[in-house]
């Protein structure tokens, strides 16, 4: 690998714990969950669900379980279909981005975040992505195709929506190349950081035997130990599959150029600080978010 490919994916994962505070947003704040429930979208997974799926319409499961990767399709099944009939997806995305906007906007008055960063920011991030290739990536071209909302808060969550479907989307790509299904991968990746699996697995919906079945077959491969201990082979894949991930989200950060890259870093690190400092989001999270960079 030459140097300036490594300095992109390094640029890529450092952005990538900024970009992916403020979209989280949109799961974790009040704010958010209100703007769901005013359209008669009611519970948090079918917020979730319906939130991050309006952008590809009016789809069912099989194309949620397909595009999320991780969850147990019964899991989506209780939300979806069924969840459009509360709402259609129009009134889902216009609360999506009035709560994100509300809840961003929010930390900014709590944390005195400044409106101008909050639109050069969003600016920057939006500018790279709207011509990106979307070849592959249907979470990332769905969103790309939502119109960009005026409201420099909202296009902020919107331009940090864009990077983290697209990223993503390629750690999916990464993962299926791995051999890695939806559970399993799951199994390996607590078992390379040493987490307790409890949260994860509940919150993806996976059932005590088909958990079990998925780390019997990384046992199988050599990728994990029968005490559920990871292999070098299994911690290799792991850290392959984020050199991969890393590598293909890479793409943007060429797109956006160095100048930007490091701008976007100067103006997001203070709003992903307010949001680790809001205690919205817990640590350890169900989105496998660790807290941004001092």
């Amino acid at each position: 690998m030459d140097e300036t490919s490594e300095r992109d994916e390094a640029a890529a994962r450092r952005l990538w714990t900024l970009y992916e505070h403020v979209h989280a947003v949109t799961y974790f704040a009040p704010e958010a969950r209100q703007a769901y429930e005013d359209v008669g979208v009611r519970g948090f997974w079918r917020g979730y669900f319906a939130g991050r799926a309006a952008p590809m319409g009016q789809v069912g499961p099989g194309v949620v379980e397909a595009t999320f990767f991780g969850f147990h399709r019964e899991f989506v099944a209780r939300a979806l279909p069924s969840v459009w009939e509360m709402a259609p997806p129009t009134e889902v995305l216009a609360a999506r981005d009035a709560g994100a906007a509300r809840a961003l906007r929010g930390l900014a008055e709590r944390f005195d975040l400044d409106d101008d960063a909050a639109e050069e920011a969003g600016s920057l991030l939006v500018d790279a992505a709207m011509d990106a290739d979307p070849a592959g990536r249907p979470l990332f071209a769905a969103n790309r195709d939502v119109a960009v909302p005026t409201d420099p808060w909202a296009r902020l969550w919107h331009g940090a929506t864009l990077w983290r479907e697209h990223r993503g989307d390629g750690h999916v790509a990464a993962l299926v190349v791995a051999g890695l299904g939806g559970c399993s991968a799951h199994v390996l990746r607590l078992a390379a950081d040493g987490e307790d699996p409890a949260l994860l697995r509940s919150a993806r919906g996976w059932p005590d035997d088909e958990w079990s079945a998925a780390s019997a077959s990384l046992v199988a491969r050599g990728l994990m130990r029968p005490d559920g201990t990871v292999t070098d082979e299994g911690l290799g894949l792991r850290t392959e599959v984020e050199r991969r991930t890393d590598e293909s989200a890479g793409a943007l950060v060429r797109r956006a150029g160095a100048d930007a890259v490091r701008r976007l870093d100067a103006l997001l690190r203070p709003i992903a600080a307010a949001v680790q400092r809001s205690d919205l989001l817990p640590y350890p999270n169900p989105i496998g978010l660790s807290p941004p960079p001092d």
